[in-house]
């Protein structure tokens, strides 16, 4: 256990629910009950780092709060991070400031194509890539993600050839990918990339998840395989997942090409979400700066709860479960229990009392499955993984 200055265990429980939490306070709305664990929204029950906490802190003996510009320290920290830890030398002027990533995909989309322009989703995926290609008024292509004979999940490059006609202009590629916890190889990335260049259609590309990856798998940059992908993509990073930190709604957008980068510079000051907030450039430069220790002690936790599903899911014998390569979301696969997906998704909230995300919401090949968040304390997870064992031994699954 490892204690922070204020005496609280950084990744033991923390009681969230008088805090206006998302996961907390939608439980009734979304559930029909407030009697369930709360295990949907993709951000963590655990501390924000204390070097973070403490530099919002330091900042607000300033008396002032007003408009202030993103310090270039906070940019470079972000492109020493990145550098570090995926071999990706991003250039300052490729970067700017994004309240979120999704906010990031609607106006890269508005920038890089016209209504009625298709537009590359792969299912099951983030449901706001729907949506956003959906509300801006695009057409939505989707392409089928399949498992192989091992369970892992693949795209398939001739199918996708298939599916592009010249009213394709975009792709939106999930790396590494939610809900599924793919972390693409270089062959796999490069395959996708190249395709897309035969095709004059740009990535889009969400790495929001690309600092939490376990051995033996790497994030790659799609953008950092070669020049050729550098000019084609636009890349989307953020300190939200890797030091749970969303609440301070802080993102930035990389794009390398001068043509790109100028298109949708016009669309964003069109929009004109400005430059962000004063505490939240606090806390971007803070986490990169001087995040990396608490971010392997993180990583040690994840793995601790991976192992413990592990461990858990053999003995499930209608929960089929392949460890993520990335992200702190496991992917179950509940198709043998036979149930319709408002039944399954009733199931858990009924009788386990647990509050998943429902793999239908991420799209047509989600159905039959639930997407749990183990980036909780491992004695929480603990708890959720005996109800639903009790709930199966209690409900006739064996």
């Amino acid at each position: 256990m490892r204690l922070g200055s204020n005496g609280m265990d950084e990744f033991g429980f923390i009681d969230r629910s008088t805090s206006n939490a998302e996961k907390y306070t939608l439980r009734q709305k979304l559930f029909g009950t407030e009697a369930v664990q709360p295990m949907w929204v993709a951000d963590m029950d655990i501390a924000t780092p204390e070097c973070v906490m403490e530099g919002v802190k330091e900042r607000l003996l300033h008396p002032i709060v007003g408009y202030e510009m993103m310090h270039e320290r906070a940019y470079e920290a972000q492109i020493g991070w990145v550098r570090e830890h995926h071999a990706f030398a991003m250039k300052r002027e490729w970067l700017s400031y994004s309240p979120s990533v999704v906010a990031s995909i609607g106006c890269a989309i508005r920038a890089l194509s016209e209504e009625g322009d298709e537009v590359i989703v792969m299912d099951p995926v983030y449901p706001p890539f729907y949506s956003m290609v959906k509300n801006n008024h695009r057409h939505l292509i989707t392409h089928p993600l399949q498992q192989d004979s091992e369970g892992i999940y693949r795209l398939n490059i001739d199918v996708l050839r298939a599916q592009i006609t010249p009213k394709t202009k975009l792709l939106l590629l999930c790396s590494p990918h939610n809900p599924i916890g793919r972390v693409w190889s270089r062959d796999e990335l490069t395959a996708l990339g190249t395709l897309c260049l035969e095709h004059q259609i740009r990535i889009i590309s969400d790495e929001i998840h690309s600092d939490i990856v376990y051995q033996p798998h790497h994030h790659i940059p799609i953008a950092s395989i070669s020049q050729a992908f550098l000019e084609n993509s636009v890349t989307l990073l953020g300190p939200g997942k890797t030091f749970n930190m969303a609440g301070f709604s802080i993102s930035t957008v990389c794009i390398a090409s001068k043509e790109l980068r100028e298109t949708y510079e016009k669309e964003r000051s069109r929009i004109h979400w400005g430059d962000g907030a004063a505490l939240s450039h606090v806390a971007f430069e803070a986490a990169y700066t001087d995040g990396g220790q608490w971010h392997r002690r993180l990583m040690e936790h994840l793995n601790h709860n991976l192992c413990l599903i592990e461990e858990w899911a053999p003995d499930q014998s209608v929960i089929t479960f392949h460890p993520p390569e990335g992200t702190y979301l496991a992917w179950f696969d509940c198709r043998k229990m036979g149930l319709g997906d408002r039944e399954l998704r009733e199931f858990f909230v009924q009788k386990a009392a647990l509050g998943l995300s429902p793999g239908l919401s991420f799209g047509k090949e989600g159905s039959g499955h639930m997407r749990l968040n183990f980036a909780v304390a491992s004695e929480k997870l603990k708890e959720a993984l005996v109800k639903i064992s009790d709930s199966l031994k209690g409900n006739g699954y064996v």
